[in-house]
């Protein structure tokens, strides 16, 4: 499964791909668990799961603690392995967002900008339904600050930051599709986006951002989770304590008693 040479690729096109990266049950809980925080946050929408509604949730640290995704990011970053941000970006059938072109670390608060991002995939993501689409290369380019980019409305894209029109070639494009449990893998640098979901199909998938513990996030009161190895005293990241499950606020699944 992850025996080839991932960080060869990771480092040649900005992305790769590893198929059946988690196993079929974990994903389809990634995909119960996009259900059940829709019917918890009816007002929220699916593509706007962030980082402080998953943060605190024993699925999520569950989730992570499974060993095939850590070993993929090991191979990218090394050993010693932090949590930064979980994101579920899922589009309904029929009115799921677009996602404009951006890089995901005109976003970020890291010092320095090591960090590599994994998209497990709880259902397949296809063309139809708006699979990620990534330009191969361009993890070679500059990462834009917020300020170079255009403002575009949220009540019709998922982020509210794109990449100007005229600074993106995207006839290079790739459509990242994939099956429940595959995993993509890519660069902060390099553009991406994806279009609306209008198929009768959800798309669901959780996206998981890992630094080494030598990156610091410099945001006031930010948790991250630490996964694998040791923190460094003088990082001065916040770090979550696991959870402790709870029928009445936590979905149910497989291994939630050891959160008790």
């Amino acid at each position: 499964m992850i025996g080839y040479n991932i960080k060869k690729e990771y480092n040649d096109n900005g992305f790769v791909i590893v198929r059946n990266a988690i196993d079929p049950d974990l994903a389809n809980e990634v995909k119960n668990h996009v259900l059940w925080l829709g019917e918890k946050y009816p007002d929220i929408r699916p593509e706007a799961f962030h980082h402080h509604l998953l943060i605190h949730d024993p699925f999520i640290h569950h989730l992570l603690k499974f060993d095939r995704l850590l070993k993929i990011v090991e191979k990218i970053i090394g050993p010693n392995i932090a949590l930064f941000g979980a994101h579920y970006i899922a589009k309904r059938p029929y009115d799921g967002k677009p996602v404009a072109w951006h890089q995901d670390g005109s976003y970020w608060p890291l010092e320095p900008m090591d960090v590599v991002s994994l998209w497990v995939a709880g259902t397949s993501s296809t063309v139809k339904n708006g699979c990620m689409r990534v330009i191969p290369g361009t993890q070679n380019k500059r990462l834009l600050k917020t300020s170079e980019m255009m403002q575009v409305d949220t009540e019709e894209y998922a982020l509210d930051l794109a990449i100007h029109p005229d600074q993106i070639d995207d006839s290079e494009a790739v459509d990242i599709e994939m099956e429940a449990g595959d995993v993509s893998v890519h660069n902060p640098f390099i553009i991406h986006g994806s279009n609306a979901n209008l198929s009768d199909q959800w798309r669901m998938g959780l996206t998981l951002r890992y630094i080494p513990t030598t990156t610091y996030v410099n945001r006031e009161h930010w948790e991250c989770i630490l996964l694998r190895g040791n923190a460094v005293e003088e990082i001065k990241n916040n770090y979550a304590h696991q959870p402790v499950f709870d029928d009445n606020e936590h979905m149910p699944f497989n291994g939630c008693e050891y959160y008790r």
